[in-house]
């Protein structure tokens, strides 16, 4: 069969290690062609290309700024991308018959493309739903309820929905949540689908953990937290940095990997605090950020305590396959930590709850049984959960019993 997939998270080669190029690499592995439409932003400074590797190929659209942008160019973005999708669909892949599309969210504007798809190849369309929007803006008071902007993304939201023939979800109160709150989408239409990965066979030794930790001066004898990811407001990380700053134990060190428009407000932190306890980094490739994971003893998620929404973080799975407990800081909506609980590879705190969040960091870091016995749970939700192969199965599944009806 012929695969499409929507996204705007960036990939140069379906060789490239992440959730979509993984699930892309499967299914070509179980001999299908596949085809991916992504983005390459203004500030790129790039030009539409098309990029072929066998049986896969990979067309990059020239947009504008995405990410890390002002609201006005970013909304423009977004309004502008499922015309620009259409277009690159009709251009390029024209004479392709599409026998499945999958897409993801953000963004949520794929309407115009996904009807096109489905008068010309009566495509079979699944929605991976990464983000729920423009919900999640109204949480973050970056758009007000019942404006004009929510009307507007609220339907094409809706528009989404309906045009999609199956639509997985990261978590059971993601799925809750829509149907909850959509009461036109009918229960069967939704099912969890679980962020995937492709199980690494990277394997790190002491020695190896060692030079990664010289490498970034990172201490050897100190048990390493580390929070990778995005550095936004969704994140609400003036909790970590409170965390970092009243965290007083000289045995544990902090490592902060990441982007985003909070970025400069954190480097003024460090600058001013100079703190002898953590490290911020910039940014590192996906190679180089998995290799300071392995080199780490605990993963960080954190996310903004006024969340309504149930967001569940891909991190967890950087995390999880290199055998690191979790602690989550979150809202008490997301059912993330409520999983690591329950699988015992980790915690929940709520945001906010400092004096929480400081008693599982000693609990964590004291009880080295507990620690190393959630290390060997961590790996083992990843593969029950987690694997890239069984979100293929689902999808193929889903458009085989469409077939069906």
């Amino acid at each position: 069969m012929n695969i499409l997939l929507l996204s705007v998270v960036k990939s140069n080669s379906i060789e490239d290690k992440g959730i979509y190029s993984d699930l892309l690499r499967t299914f070509r592995n179980n001999g299908h062609n596949v085809f991916m439409i992504t983005t390459i932003e203004r500030r790129d400074k790039g030009s539409t290309q098309l990029i072929e590797e066998g049986n896969s190929k990979i067309l990059h659209i020239k947009t504008l700024n995405l990410q890390k942008s002002n609201l006005i160019e970013k909304g423009l973005s977004i309004f502008l991308l499922e015309y620009q999708y259409k277009a690159a669909i009709k251009k390029y892949f024209n004479d392709v018959n599409f026998e499945i599309v999958i897409y993801t969210t953000p963004p949520i504007t794929y309407s115009s493309a996904i009807n096109y798809l489905k008068k010309k190849d009566k495509v079979f369309s699944y929605l991976l739903l990464k983000d729920i929007f423009p919900q999640n803006a109204i949480d973050m008071k970056m758009m007000r309820e019942n404006g004009i902007l929510y009307k507007y993304f609220r339907k094409k939201e809706i528009e989404l929905y309906n045009i999609s023939d199956k639509i997985g979800c990261m978590s059971q109160a993601n799925v809750d949540y829509i149907l909850q709150n959509n009461p036109e989408v009918k229960n069967e239409k939704v099912e969890i689908n679980y962020n995937s990965v492709e199980l690494s066979s990277n394997s790190f030794n002491t020695l190896d953990k060692e030079k990664i930790r010289t490498k970034f001066n990172i201490p050897l004898n100190k048990k390493v937290f580390i929070y990778g990811g995005n550095l936004g407001k969704p994140q609400g990380l003036d909790f970590l940095l409170i965390t970092m700053e009243l965290c007083k134990r000289n045995d544990v060190f902090f490592i902060v990997v990441g982007d985003g428009v909070e970025y400069n407000r954190i480097a003024d932190w460090f600058s001013k605090r100079n703190p002898n306890n953590a490290l911020l980094i910039k940014y590192l490739p996906k190679n180089d950020f998995d290799t300071l994971v392995a080199a780490s003893d605990v993963g960080l998620i954190f996310l903004h305590p006024d969340f309504k929404i149930p967001n569940f973080p891909s991190r967890l799975l950087t995390y999880l396959e290199y055998s690191l407990p979790v602690i989550s800081a979150t809202d008490n909506v997301t059912d993330i930590g409520k999983l690591l609980e329950k699988e015992q590879c980790g915690f929940h705190v709520l945001s906010g709850d400092l004096e929480n969040m400081l008693k599982k960091i000693d609990l964590i870091t004291d009880e080295e049984k507990l620690y190393h016995q959630m290390r060997l749970n961590a790996k083992r939700l990843l593969i029950d959960r987690f694997l890239v192969q069984d979100s293929y199965d689902k999808i193929i599944n889903a458009y085989n019993e469409n077939k069906k009806q």
